[in-house]
């Protein structure tokens, strides 16, 4: 296995925060053509069938399907970041992807502290890449 630097917790942050704007500038625009300005401005978790499609299990798949084809989420690549299999340093698997995803909620429920660890841990490892068996490494 060749040699790997570990991302950290703030350049993940950072990866975060431009999926988050990235995703926002997808969403609103057919949010508010579906229900109107006042969307934004709702304080339902959920307003209807079309906002957990376009807030839930869209963005999910698009990740899940950017992880698989280039190892990254677009601000993991702008970043120059990409998840590896913490064993091998290769490309996990579609299971395990799908593994990480879903380990983003155990890793937030208890107030975010899953994604805090990735600041603790030595290998800068949040819950859901132990759950996945990923790491998340400087693309050399």
């Amino acid at each position: 296995m060749k040699e790997q630097e570990y991302a950290g917790f703030w350049i993940r942050t950072g990866a975060a925060i431009i999926d988050s704007i990235l995703m926002i500038i997808i969403m609103m625009p057919i949010l508010i053509s579906i229900y109107g300005a006042d969307f934004w401005v709702n304080e339902s978790f959920v307003t209807g069938l079309w906002d957990s499609i376009f807030q839930y299990l869209l963005p999910a798949i698009a990740v899940v399907i950017f992880w698989i084809y280039k190892s990254a989420t677009p601000g993991k690549m702008i970043t120059g970041l990409i998840i590896v299999d913490a064993n091998t340093g290769e490309k996990p698997s579609t299971g395990q992807f799908i593994g990480r995803y879903l380990g983003y909620y155990v890793s937030m429920f208890p107030l975010f502290l899953g994604i805090i660890w990735v600041g603790i841990d030595k290998r800068k490892q949040g819950w859901h890449d132990k759950l996945a068996g990923t790491v998340v490494i400087k693309d050399k």
